[in-house]
């Protein structure tokens, strides 16, 4: 049994965590905490590593496993984070304001178990228009299988509203060929048709381009993939909501940054919580959005 490895390396304009073990290969940007790929030894890639992405400062990196904090979405979609901005504020991106910023990280191996621990300073207090103070923490841990853990500390004295999400692009043989069963039954949003609320009637299957949001989510979901043969496993903790997403054909050849085939290749299910699933936190409290991701043959 060979030792872990850990490299730092340069991609384009952004420093990148490479973590080898006999289990598996990771890639982390400091820029967002971001996985940016993940393979276990012998298999297919888990995590979708975009042959498209722009590694720049300041840009947000389409691939892997962006952080969404400290809200998801448009910010609109999110009026207590509203309430929460400053006046006069302009800096609202989707999907928050940390994907940009560079982490602080710190690394620990222990055995074949290697752990890269990310925080950002600038979440206490700096962050534009963001009148809150907080602890902010990533944690990534990989041994057998990949576990990530967001942990947000209240700092401050006014409570803290927050909605999230471990934004993670899975890599799939074709997404006209994988399932989502665990959904079946389930309420959830249908943003393209004016975000109404309907019920999910079986598996879901890909057949166009899909932006759900699910409600009261199990703890297990999993993407079955039949022509690779496999099932991932996404076990989650500290969340009861998750987004399903793929652009499909119109909305991929749109996008700058991915290729115009690249829609078949990836499929989204974002461990959040959003919606009625958001989190309020009181002075001191703190909330953990965690995820752990492996696979098994079907």
């Amino acid at each position: 049994m060979s030792t872990p490895t850990l490299e730092k390396l340069k991609q384009g304009e952004l420093d990148i965590w490479q973590v080898k073990t006999d289990h598996a290969e990771l890639l982390v940007a400091e820029q967002g905490a971001q996985v940016l790929s993940y393979t276990r030894t012998g298999e297919q890639p888990l995590i979708w590593l975009n042959d498209h992405a722009e590694f720049k400062q300041g840009k947000a990196i389409r691939a892997g496993v962006p952080v969404c904090w400290p809200w998801f979405g448009n910010l609109a979609r999110n009026p207590q984070a509203i309430q929460g901005m400053r006046e006069g504020t302009d800096a609202a991106p989707s999907h928050g304001l940390v994907r940009t910023l560079k982490w602080a990280v710190d690394s620990h191996v222990e055995g074949q178990k290697v752990t890269l621990v990310f925080t950002l300073p600038e979440a206490d207090g700096q962050l534009p228009g963001w009148p809150h103070a907080a602890r902010l923490e990533l944690r990534i841990v990989l041994d057998e299988t990949l576990s990530l853990s967001l942990t947000t500390l209240n700092l401050g004295v006014e409570p803290l509203h927050l909605s999230q999400a471990l934004h993670t692009y899975f890599a799939v043989s074709d997404v006209r060929q994988v399932a989502v069963e665990e959904v079946a039954g389930l309420e959830y949003i249908e943003t393209l048709e004016d975000w109404e609320q309907r019920t999910q009637e079986g598996r879901l299957e890909v057949t166009g381009e899909t932006d759900r949001v699910y409600l009261d989510t199990p703890a297990r979901l999993s993407i079955a993939d039949s022509e690779w043969k496999r099932r991932i496993l996404i076990d989650t903790q500290g969340s009861a909501s998750a987004v399903i997403w793929n652009p499909w054909i119109e909305r991929a050849a749109a996008l700058p940054d991915m290729d115009n085939n690249g829609w078949q290749r990836m499929f989204c299910i974002e461990t959040a919580n959003v919606l009625a699933d958001a989190k309020t936190l009181g002075p001191g409290e703190s909330h953990t959005l965690a995820v752990t991701i492996s696979s098994e043959a079907l």
